[in-house]
């Protein structure tokens, strides 16, 4: 349900986006004028097609900065080519493009709404769960289609030992972007403590189809296998 955190990969991913991030700042310092706000969307616009084109190159470097800056820039439009780059043959382009995938998901497209999304991922990080779902569900009333804040709810609740209430925010969020990895690994979390081996296995295998680079899942989903091998044994 929750991005699998790494302060080196964010250093990183800062590192490769430093470029971009210049761009960014000299269009955000325009954006005191209409003309300046133009120039802003403008130079964003330019910066993920060039991002987008660096997607498509032969060299795992070019590979690695156009996913940095579509962590940045890019548009729920940009998650297919992402999404391909997660069995890319580097590990390092699939570690970007996954941290590019949770990057998108976790903005609105509302300025308002990011902020307090944001205020919500602090408390999380803080271990404020109760005060965090209360954070999120004020997002989720402002912009119901906003996904995010449904699957960061589910992991509250999840953390919290409501599985219940997760499962129905699991359900809203496989509405919206049946495509999210990270919502299919928590059902799968979910079912697991629920004592259901067979149903959590079938999520963490959907987890790992769409999204290979999951380690945890994948030893899971050989721990859950050889469990359910060993109980249809038993009544041969």
């Amino acid at each position: 349900m929750t991005a699998p955190g790494s302060s080196q990969l964010r250093h990183r991913i800062q590192a490769r986006s430093a470029t971009w991030l210049l761009a960014l700042a000299l269009a955000i310092g325009m954006a005191i004028s209409p003309a300046g706000a133009d120039a802003a969307k403008s130079d964003r616009q330019e910066a993920r097609k060039a991002a987008l084109a660096h997607l498509e190159s032969r060299d795992a470097e070019e590979r690695m900065e156009g996913c940095t800056a579509l962590a940045e820039v890019g548009r729920p439009s940009d998650l297919q080519p992402l999404q391909v780059h997660l069995e890319d043959e580097d590990e390092r382009v699939r570690a970007v493009a996954e941290a590019a995938i949770w990057a998108i998901w976790s903005r609105s497209g509302d300025p308002e709404v990011d902020s307090l999304f944001q205020r919500g991922m602090a408390m999380m990080r803080d271990g404020q769960l109760e005060s965090a779902i209360e954070v999120f569900t004020q997002v989720i009333t402002r912009k119901p289609d906003f996904t995010e804040a449904w699957n960061k709810r589910a992991t509250l609740y999840f953390l919290l030992g409501d599985d219940e209430l997760s499962l129905k925010d699991c359900d809203e969020v496989l509405k919206r972007n049946p495509q999210h990895f990270g919502v299919l690994a928590g059902y799968g979390q979910i079912y697991l403590r629920k004592g259901d081996l067979q149903r959590a296995l079938e999520y963490f295998e959907r987890a790992l189809a769409i999204n290979p680079n999951m380690p945890g899942v994948e030893a899971s989903i050989e721990s859950l296998r050889e469990i359910l091998v060993k109980r249809s044994r038993r009544y041969i």
